[in-house]
C-alpha cells in the first residue's frame, strides 16, 4: 500500500507536521547527530519537546509573528530545532551559509531586519558582535557550542540549552501555550526567507509560505516516494533550498530519518556508517568524489590502476548501451559503493548546477541510481526530475504534475528562455517589489536559463541565457557545458571559458590543488605554494593534455585554443563564486580583464595585480605573472591569423 502523507490542508505548516508525527510516532527515531564520534538519536517526542521549549522561550524573549530569525552554523539538530521553533511562533527564518563574511551578514541582517539570531559557536557569534551598529536590529544571539563563549559579556548572548530549560518551565506552568502559538500560524504565513544564488548581484530573499512548502514537498514525493524506512544524511548547506526540502520537507512529511555528520571533514565516513537509502549531492560534490577516487588510484599499484581504468571504461560503455557491466561491478564498483557508503542507496538526486555527462555516467556505472533535477529557490526547489527508466545524461526530466514549463523567445533550434509557474511557488521577493515585478510576469517566473524540450517532453537546460555566447564568426557556445567537461578531469578544479566576440575560445583554469600537488610529489616536482605549483611547466603540460582530450569531443569551432593557469583558486570570499560554487562571470570579466586581453594577444605571459580577501576578512594585493599556453592543434601562426 502506498505511503499516505499527512493532509496538507490540515497540517499546513512545518511545526504542525512535527506535532502530528510526535503525537502518532513518539518513540520512532526522527534524527541522529554525531558528536565526539558517537551517534545520538532523537525520537519524534524528543524533537517536538526541544522545538516546543525553545519556541516558548523565544516567544517570552520577544520573538513574535512576522519577525525575522537568522540562523548560521553547521547542519545539526540545533539548526533545524531553532528554525522550527522560530516558525512555531510565526517568525520567518533566514539561513546564512556558514562561511559567509561579516559584510554579507551585515547586508542580509540589514535587508531582513532580523530580530534574533542562532549562531552555533564562537566563530559565528563573533561575526555578529564585530558588526556593531550594522547589526543593531539583533536583540538576542543564541549559541549552542559553549567552547570559547566565556570571554563574551554582551547581554544579548544566551545559551541554547538555557532557553530550552526556560521553555520547559513555561510549558509546565502553561501546557496549552505552545499549541496556541502553533495553531495561530497558517499555511498562508511566510515560513522561510530563502536566499537566491546571487550569481549577478547580492542575493534576494524569496518568501516561501508554509502551505506552499508543504504541498510542493508532497507533490515532489509523488515522483520520488519516501517513507519511514528511508535514511538520509544531510551534508549540503542548510540555507540551500534543496537541503531545506529534503531535511525538513521530506523529513516531516515522510518521516524519513535524517542524520547529521560530525563535521565536513568526516561527512563521507559518517555517511558510510549510516548507509543512506537516499542521496542528495550537488554536482561539485560528485565531481570531488570522482576526483578523489582517481587521486587514490594514483597511489596504487599497476594492477589496481589497470582494474580501475578498465572498470570505469567498461562500466561507462555499458551504461551508454543501457546495461550494466558484470566485470566492472564485480571487480571495482561493488567495493567502491561500499567504501563511499552508497551500498543501500535506492534513490539519488543531483541538481543546483549543470553536471558534466562523464561524471553522471560514472556514478550510473557505479550503480548509484542518480537522477538529475531542475528548479529554483523561487519555485520551491525542484519541479522537474528524471524518471530513471532510461539512460539520460542530457535532460533534467519532465515537469511535476501541475507545474507548467514553457520555452519563450526560442531560436530556430527551439532554444529559448525557460519560464515556469505552479500553484506553490514563492510569494515574491521580501521588501523588493521591483525585483519581483522584473522576474514574475503574468504569473510566470522567468528563470533566466536557456533550454529546450526534446521529442519526449524532457527539458534540457543549456546555460544562463545571458551566458550563451557567440564568437566573432557567429559560432554559438555554452561556456558552462565546456567547463563541466573540463572539470571531469581530476586535475581541474574550476574553469572559465572565454570567447564572446572573439575568433576562438580560450580558458582560465584553476588546478585542483589537493590532487595536482599529490601528482607533483609523485613526479618529484618541487613547489612551495599553489601559485608556484600552477606556474610549473610540468603542470601546464599536464593540463594541456586534459584540455586536448576534451577538445577531441568538441566541434572545431568550439575547441579551446589557448589557456592559462590562474595563480589562485576562485573564491566565494572574493566574490568570484556564489556560496553554492557558481561562477560569477561578471566579476571574472571585470577583475581579470587584463588576463583576458592577454589571452587574445600575442604575448607569452599575462600580468595581474589583484585584490584578495583573506579568511579573517582583511584585504591584500597580489601581483602575479602567468604563462599562456597553446593547445595542440592550434599553432602560433594560425592563432595570429585568426586574431
Amino acid at each position: 500500500m502506498a505511503y499516505e502523507y499527512p493532509d496538507a490542508s490540515v497540517y499546513d505548516t512545518l511545526p504542525k507536521l512535527l506535532r502530528y508525527n510526535a503525537e502518532r510516532h513518539p518513540t520512532e527515531v526522527a534524527l541522529r547527530e554525531k558528536d565526539y564520534g558517537v551517534w545520538s538519536e532523537f525520537t519524534w517526542a524528543d524533537y517536538q519537546a526541544r522545538v516546543r521549549n525553545l519556541a516558548l522561550a523565544l516567544n517570552e524573549a520577544g520573538l513574535q509573528k512576522g519577525d525575522v530569525f537568522a540562523i548560521i552554523g553547521d547542519n545539526n539538530v540545533d539548526w533545524i530545532c531553532a528554525e522550527l521553533a522560530a516558525q512555531s511562533v510565526g517568525a520567518m527564518t533566514i539561513g546564512f551559509y556558514r562561511d559567509v563574511l561579516e559584510d554579507e551578514i551585515a547586508y542580509l541582517t540589514g535587508y531582513s531586519q532580523a530580530k534574533m539570531a542562532y549562531a552555533e559557536d564562537q566563530e559565528q557569534v563573533d561575526k555578529f558582535l564585530n558588526l556593531g551598529e550594522r547589526a543593531n536590529t539583533i536583540e538576542k544571539i543564541i549559541y549552542s557550542d559553549s567552547r570559547g563563549m566565556r570571554k563574551f559579556d554582551d547581554p544579548r548572548i544566551v545559551s541554547f540549552d538555557d532557553l530550552v530549560a526556560r521553555g520547559a518551565e513555561i510549558h509546565a506552568k502553561s501546557p496549552e501555550q505552545y499549541d496556541e502559538l502553533v495553531n495561530a500560524v497558517t499555511g498562508e504565513d511566510i515560513a522561510i526567507l530563502c536566499t537566491t544564488s546571487g550569481t549577478t548581484s547580492n542575493p534576494k530573499l524569496a518568501e516561501l509560505p508554509h502551505g506552499n512548502f508543504v504541498r510542493h514537498t508532497q507533490l515532489y514525493l509523488k515522483h520520488d516516494p519516501k517513507d519511514s524506512t528511508d535514511e538520509y544524511v544531510s551534508v549540503l548547506p542548510m540555507p540551500w533550498i534543496m537541503e531545506q526540502v529534503y531535511t525538513l520537507g521530506f523529513g516531516l512529511n515522510s518521516r524519513m530519518k535524517v542524520s547529521f555528520p560530525e563535521n565536513e571533514e568526516t561527512a563521507m565516513h559518517d555517511m558510510r556508517e549510516i548507509g543512506p537509502t537516499f542521496l542528495l549531492l550537488a554536482p561539485r560534490v560528485l565531481e570531488q568524489i570522482a576526483a578523489d577516487m582517481r587521486a587514490r588510484v594514483m597511489d596504487a599499484g599497476p594492477m589496481t590502476q589497470w582494474i580501475f581504468e578498465k572498470g570505469v571504461q567498461m562500466g561507462t560503455e555499458a551504461v551508454e548501451k543501457g546495461t550494466r557491466s558484470w566485470f566492472a561491478d564485480t571487480a571495482l564498483f561493488g567495493a567502491l559503493r561500499d567504501r563511499l557508503g552508497f551500498s543501500r542507496v535506492r534513490s539519488a538526486a543531483t541538481g543546483g548546477a549543470a553536471m558534466g555527462p562523464e561524471t553522471f555516467k560514472l556514478f550510473l556505472a557505479m550503480g548509484v541510481p542518480l537522477k538529475q533535477l531542475y528548479g529554483q529557490t523561487e519555485l520551491l526547489g525542484a519541479y522537474t526530475l528524471q524518471d530513471g527508466k532510461e539512460i539520460d545524461v542530457d535532460t533534467v526530466g519532465v515537469p511535476f504534475e501541475g507545474c507548467e514549463v514553457k520555452i519563450i523567445d526560442a531560436d530556430t533550434d527551439g532554444v529559448g528562455e525557460i519560464v515556469t509557474r505552479h500553484p506553490n511557488m514563492f510569494r515574491g521577493f521580501y521588501k523588493n517589489a521591483e525585483a519581483t515585478k522584473a522576474d514574475m510576469k503574468d504569473g510566470w517566473m522567468h528563470t533566466g536559463d536557456a533550454g529546450f524540450f526534446d521529442d519526449k517532453g524532457r527539458l534540457t537546460v543549456i546555460d544562463r541565457v545571458k551566458d550563451i555566447a557567440q564568437t566573432r564568426t557567429g559560432t554559438k557556445f555554452s561556456p558552462q557545458y565546456i567547463e563541466n567537461k573540463l572539470k571531469f578531469s581530476p586535475y581541474i578544479g574550476e574553469a572559465v571559458i572565454l570567447g564572446a566576440g572573439q575568433d576562438y575560445l580560450t580558458a582560465i583554469i584553476c588546478v585542483r590543488f589537493s590532487i595536482v600537488s599529490k601528482w607533483a610529489e609523485k613526479e618529484r616536482i618541487p613547489f612551495t605554494s599553489y601559485t608556484n605549483l600552477s606556474d610549473r611547466p610540468e603542470i601546464y603540460e599536464l593540463i594541456r593534455g586534459e584540455i586536448a582530450h576534451v577538445n577531441e569531443s568538441l566541434p572545431d569551432t568550439q575547441k579551446i585554443r589557448k589557456f592559462l593557469l590562474l595563480y589562485k583558486e576562485l573564491d566565494a570570499d572574493d566574490g568570484e563564486l556564489t556560496r553554492t560554487r557558481k561562477v560569477r562571470r561578471s566579476v571574472i570579466s571585470e577583475r581579470y580583464g587584463p588576463i583576458i586581453e592577454s589571452l587574445y594577444g600575442d604575448g607569452e605571459r599575462a600580468e595581474m595585480n589583484s585584490e584578495v580577501t583573506f579568511e579573517d576578512g582583511r584585504k591584500g594585493v597580489i601581483q602575479a605573472s602567468m604563462k599562456i599556453m597553446e593547445v595542440d592543434g592550434a599553432t602560433a601562426p594560425e592563432l595570429k591569423k585568426a586574431g
